[in-house]
């Protein structure tokens, strides 16, 4: 080991220890500072049993304050007993519903936790036609949970709503104390926007929240229904993502799988992610710790709900004023890419459009594309017709070399029929090998000439394999036989679930499987394979394992994905036709195989080591059958 590994070990082993010193420090500063909010609960509650005993030991008469202190004294009513008599009122009061609304939204709040209790996104309708709601009536609960002095969360109160400072586009709700402070949420809905500005202050409680109370937790928990036809394909593009900031994407849990996840660390936002909309709460000052957590309701559930989020936040602020204010925003909307690119804060990240290079031919190619063909078209059909004729003639100039050495190969079929008539045994696979790769030569057909072209086109088939799904612009769009581009089309319905096929059969995906099977058969069926149990293998996977294996994956995705495929097939097999038909002709090639035939060919480096690997399997051979004859003798 020379000198630089030895430093470059070193400084390695110095910032490892660095950061996981780091990394305690932080983790016990954690602890203690959990342990401090958990002792000042604990003599928070001992304080409150106090004084609510000696309250009802002064004021036995007090119905409110007995059904508060016994459970289930009131039905079932286990409600906390508040020193402050204001929030007691709160805790017992009637709530109300306000609506703030523009032409994109339409946000209904309650007044019991001053918290959204329904979104329903105007431009868009579910499968069946209903109405679209993001969540509906008292399928979320978005809680704020501080120390003044007693543990006080927002959910448990009713907010009194303040008309003079309300408005059309802004709503204001207060819960007051009996010092004169109260918590005040202010909530902006922006004209033409799916934005909603939120502000949650604490106004004239400096004396009632302790000074080393520093954070609060912010709880937002949301169900949200199922919008879309197949359950499977929904949930395989519904999640909750969260974003640490500087981050060049965000991470995620979910995919059609439960989970959930902590980190004591910087979140910037977050957001309960279905196909095609998303709820993103964002805090500009940094959420300090996060805990997610999502559960998909199982698809027969009578709910028709998709999935249940959880996030469990926690956010500092400065203590010791009489105005504590802290900003949050959301977004209610669509995952239109260029909509949540304006914010500014990677929210179209959230698209699943692959890696960095899928990535990169999605954002600048197949969107920009995508978009300027719908200015002028609108039926999409169509313009995936158009964007698949211009992928195809754009990459020809690269796909030309393997479509004609497909035709040249077809074009010396005849010799390769002789080459298999002359070497029919297994043990001349080697010599059949080599003869081939000499008349591969003499033809001028490279080996490897099918090579580039598939990987220049699998980027391409992977980005619209991740684009089709997650487009929102394909969403409820018809096409032919098809009502929906974004999800499945289907001509049989099984009414029950068959394993790997679904409920039903796509015709899309169906003609696709068709199409791939015949391109295959025309590419590779005239290629003989002779004895060769490899080559026979190959033949069989392309000719029909692949097609039946494309039909099961797609049979259950995007309709629109894979009428894109279809098309790609077919024309692909136009061009392959075009190119045999007038730019190889077979004559030529038969007769400048006939002009070298009695000329050795040049040998490529290839060929050099194909005939060294050769002659050392001929040498291993002529080993083995000496060890054998020589154990032959002994017997």
């Amino acid at each position: 080991m020379d000198r630089n590994s030895v430093i470059g070990f070193i400084l390695i082993g110095l910032i490892m220890i660095g950061f996981f010193g780091y990394q305690s420090r932080e983790y016990k500063k954690q602890i203690e500072y959990q342990a401090q909010i958990d002792s000042i609960a604990q003599v928070e509650q001992i304080r409150q049993d106090s004084i609510r005993q000696a309250y009802l030991k002064e004021h036995p008469n007090d119905t409110l304050a007995v059904q508060n202190a016994v459970p289930g004294a009131a039905e079932g009513d286990n409600t906390a007993f508040y020193t402050d008599s204001l929030l007691n009122v709160a805790a017992a009061g009637t709530e109300s519903f306000h609506t703030l609304e523009n032409d994109k939204l339409s946000i209904v709040f309650t007044t019991k936790g001053a918290q959204p209790y329904s979104v329903q996104v105007k431009d868009y309708l579910n499968y069946d036609k209903s109405d679209l709601y993001l969540f509906k009536d008292g399928k979320a609960q978005l809680g704020f949970v501080v120390y003044a002095p007693t543990a006080v969360d927002t959910r448990k109160f009713n907010f009194n709503y303040i008309p003079e400072e309300s408005s059309d586009s802004v709503l204001v709700m207060r819960l007051p104390f009996s010092n004169g402070g109260y918590i005040e949420q202010r909530y902006v809905l922006n004209e033409g926007s799916y934005d909603v500005d939120d502000r949650i202050s604490f106004v004239g409680m400096k004396d009632l929240i302790p000074r080393n109370v520093i954070s609060m937790d912010v709880d937002f928990d949301v169900t949200m229904p199922r919008m879309e036809k197949g359950y499977k394909n929904e949930t395989q593009y519904s999640r909750l993502n969260y974003y640490f900031p500087g981050d060049k994407k965000p991470e995620n849990i979910g995919n059609s799988r439960n989970g959930s996840k902590r980190f004591d660390s910087k979140i910037e936002w977050f957001a309960f992610q279905q196909q095609f909309f998303s709820a993103f709460m964002r805090a500009p000052k940094e959420f300090i710790s996060g805990d997610f957590k999502i559960e998909y309701v199982p698809e027969g559930d009578e709910s028709h709900d998709l999935m249940a989020c959880s996030a469990k936040m926690r956010t500092e602020f400065t203590p010791g004023s009489d105005n504590i204010s802290i900003p949050f925003e959301f977004y209610f909307g669509p995952n239109h890419f260029k909509t949540l690119k304006t914010y500014d804060h990677k929210y179209e990240k959230v698209i699943p459009l692959g890696g960095w290079l899928v990535g990169w031919f999605t954002r600048f190619v197949i969107i920009p594309l995508f978009d300027w063909l719908h200015k002028f078209i609108s039926n999409f059909g169509i313009i995936i017709l158009l964007m698949t004729i211009f992928i195809k003639i754009v990459v020809l100039p690269f796909a030309y070399k393997s479509y004609s050495s497909s035709a040249k190969m077809q074009a010396i079929k005849p010799e390769i029929d002789k080459l298999n008539e002359k070497y029919p045994k297994q043990e001349d696979a080697m010599k059949k090998q080599q003869a081939t790769m000499d008349l591969y030569k003499r033809a001028g057909i490279s080996p490897m000439g099918g090579c580039l072209p598939m990987l220049l086109q699998f980027p391409i088939l992977w980005a619209m394999f991740r684009f089709f799904p997650a487009s929102i612009e394909l969403r409820q769009q018809p096409f032919l036989w098809a009502e929906d581009l974004s999800a499945y089309d289907s001509i049989v319905d099984f009414g029950t679930r068959i394993p790997l096929l679904g409920d039903h059969i796509s015709l899309f995906a169906l003609l696709m499987a068709v199409s791939m099977f015949l391109y295959s058969k025309f590419v590779t069926g005239s290629q003989m394979s002779g004895n060769d149990p490899n080559a026979k293998m190959m033949q069989f996977m392309s000719i029909w394992m692949m097609p039946i294996m494309m039909f099961f994956i797609c049979n259950n995705l995007s309709s629109g994905l894979s009428y894109y495929y279809l098309l790609s097939n077919l024309i692909t097999m136009g061009e392959t036709w075009v190119i045999k038909k007038f730019f190889i002709h077979p004559e030529e090639i038969q007769a400048k195989l006939k002009a070298t035939a009695n000329k050795p060919a040049p040998k490529s480096k290839w060929q050099q080591r194909l005939e060294e690997a050769q002659k050392m399997q001929r040498q291993m051979q002529a080993q083995q059958a000496k060890q054998q004859q020589k154990g032959g003798k002994r017997r």
